[in-house]
């Protein structure tokens, strides 16, 4: 993107995992950028990111941050883009927020580049990051849904413990080294953080991620639920999801199974799947050739194998979906975003 013309852009979270992320992805993919400025919390004024071989002294984010800014990447929790995106729209930027203070705002396009990157185009100053369990899924299913329709989906994930912070990797590692030394492991951030009751990651599998809804699901869960309906603009499919955390560091898997509305010919689906935008299809079986968490890490695309024929429903089908949660989950998807702005504008 080299040849674009040039843009002011603001990271807000950049001390963060998916900031940090984000932050590497401008560099890596020639963003047009004219200015950079690395925002964050107080106690992290003052350090100093290196960007393009100069160092960027990292501001506290404040509402006045803005002035200037063409695109503000929001990725610092949803009270603070609670707080500070309005700031940003009001002096002239567009914000792309990976939080979910915006996600189900019905003002505010919720998007995934390879699936509605229309409506992304009518933002009124703000457009949402979905959530990483999401976005992966969505776009696996965007070229099915485009084909068949899609009546029901039902999804069972394993995700990665980056997808709850740097402390929860940190968490991860030293309960794995305790277990490993004979040692009793100490748990206190799985599987949130701010609950009484935390449990070891290390070894294990935990059904929970977020908070308990009043209706038995988590609300990581409830996100898939709505956030999917919301991309796909149907509120007539059915979603279901359940959400584990799994002691793997970084890439999301997950267990999708759909009923499409119409007929398929299985080698149609996978055909269709190996020319859609960002995926790409790993499914050779008798090679054992599926897509692994390991073989997704700082890769930007959504990978999709095990990809079969329900036994019991005429129109069912099943498939295994992986990608990097800090990339495609977040810091590429918003950066994506923005590359096709930027893209229609010129």
């Amino acid at each position: 993107m080299e040849n674009q013309l040039k843009v002011n852009v603001a990271v807000v979270g950049a001390t963060g995992a998916v900031g940090q992320q984000m932050i590497q992805l401008l560099e890596k993919r020639n963003f047009p950028i004219g200015q950079l400025k690395l925002l964050a919390s107080k106690r992290s004024a003052g350090k100093k990111v290196l960007f393009k071989g100069q160092e960027v002294t990292i501001e506290e984010a404040t509402p006045d941050s803005f002035i200037g800014v063409d695109f503000a990447l929001f990725s610092a929790g949803g009270a603070i883009s609670k707080e500070l995106a309005p700031h940003a729209v009001r002096h002239g930027a567009v914000v792309i927020d990976n939080t979910s203070a915006y996600r189900m705002d019905p003002e505010v396009p919720l998007v995934v580049p390879e699936v509605n990157m229309d409506a992304a185009r009518k933002h009124k100053g703000i457009i949402a990051n979905p959530n990483c369990s999401t976005i992966q899924m969505v776009a696996a299913l965007k070229p099915l849904y485009d084909r068949f329709g899609i009546d029901r989906i039902i999804v069972s994930t394993y995700q990665a413990v980056s997808g709850a912070g740097a402390q929860a990797i940190d968490e991860l590692l030293t309960q794995t080294r305790d277990v490993l030394d004979g040692k009793e492991p100490e748990a206190n951030v799985l599987p949130v953080s701010k609950l009484p009751v935390h449990h070891q990651i290390a070894f294990n599998a935990i059904p929970q991620i977020d908070v308990f809804t009043d209706n038995g699901f988590t609300y990581e869960e409830m996100k898939m639920v709505n956030e999917t309906k919301k991309i796909l603009g149907d509120d007539q499919v059915l979603v279901a999801a359940t959400c584990v955390r799994i002691p793997v560091v970084k890439g999301h898997s997950e267990s999708v199974y759909v009923e499409l509305k119409n007929d398929y010919e299985l080698e149609e689906v996978k055909s269709l799947l190996a020319h859609a935008p960002g995926i790409v299809l790993v499914d050779s079986p008798e090679e054992q050739k599926y897509p692994l968490a390991t073989d997704s890490a700082d890769k930007l695309e959504v990978f999709v194998g095990r990809v079969r024929r329900d036994l019991t429903h005429p129109r069912g089908i099943h498939m295994w979906v992986v990608s990097d949660n800090l990339l495609k989950g977040a810091a590429w998807n918003t950066v994506q975003i923005a590359e096709e702005l930027i893209k229609a504008n010129s």
